[in-house]
């Protein structure tokens, strides 16, 4: 896909600029949502990363209101999200809303185990698959070609593989050992699962409350864990867990 296609089939929203790939490196450096650098995959060419729009933090429905419409919805319609909706929707889930959190570092609209921010959030689009990266706000490319029919844990795509927004919570448990409060439990195997499962249920619960808010269809489910992994390019050390979809209810 190039430039041109990419920008008509995504309207509205802002494409960095970026220089070409060098596709002899493995890796490259990158910063992660607290600054420290990491390891990275090098993204698929003729992908560029996204800007998204500023996040609209007023408007919707109240609190009290969205939870009294909460709801899973299977039912999702193909149109796609405007860029503008993409942005709140995605800052809403995970997004930076303080600049000094815990320990010195960011903090953002879901809590997790010492402020260790260990879910990755990967953003199927119909395009192709982005990690959100929540300091600058922005997705960056992961892989081309479109991953919605390869999320069902059923080998079947269903709903999901028409639905505008499918996001992939992914936890990485390297980042418990960069907490800055090493409390005994960031070492422990059994703790760190209660850890990450509690940290995927506030980022969904954040996404079920602005899909209310916004009169979106949302479903919180299962997903092919083995094949995702696969296709993220994930590390040993990261670990697919659920999946989200998102749209427009049918």
């Amino acid at each position: 896909m190039n430039r041109r296609t990419f920008l008509k089939s995504v309207p509205g929203l802002t494409v960095l600029a970026a220089a070409k790939t060098d596709l002899t490196e493995v890796v490259k450096e990158k910063a992660d949502s607290n600054g420290e650098e990491v390891k990275a995959a090098i993204p698929t060419p003729n992908m560029e990363p996204i800007n998204l729009l500023a996040p609209q933090i007023d408007g919707g429905k109240s609190v009290l209101a969205a939870l009294q419409e909460r709801k899973t919805t299977r039912n999702i319609r193909g149109d796609r999200l405007s860029a503008q909706m993409l942005s709140n929707l995605l800052w809403a889930a995970w997004g930076v809303n303080r600049k000094s959190g815990p320990f010195g570092q960011i903090g953002r609209t879901a809590a997790s185990a010492s402020n260790s921010q260990e879910i990755d959030l990967y953003v199927v689009l119909p395009e192709g698959t982005y990690i959100y990266e929540a300091v600058n706000h922005r997705l960056d490319p992961v892989a081309a070609g479109d991953l919605r029919p390869k999320v069902s844990a059923h080998g079947q795509g269903g709903a999901m593989s028409k639905a505008p927004v499918i996001l992939i919570f992914v936890a990485d448990i390297a980042k418990y050992a960069k907490s800055k409060l090493q409390e005994p439990g960031m070492r422990d195997a059994e703790i760190q699962k209660s850890y990450y499962n509690v940290a995927t249920g506030l980022i969904a619960g954040n996404v079920y409350l602005f899909a209310a808010s916004q009169g979106l269809a949302a479903w919180f489910h299962n997903c092919n864990k083995q094949a995702l992994a696969v296709e993220l390019k994930l590390r040993p050390q990261q670990r697919v867990l659920y999946a989200q979809t998102i749209g427009l209810p049918a």
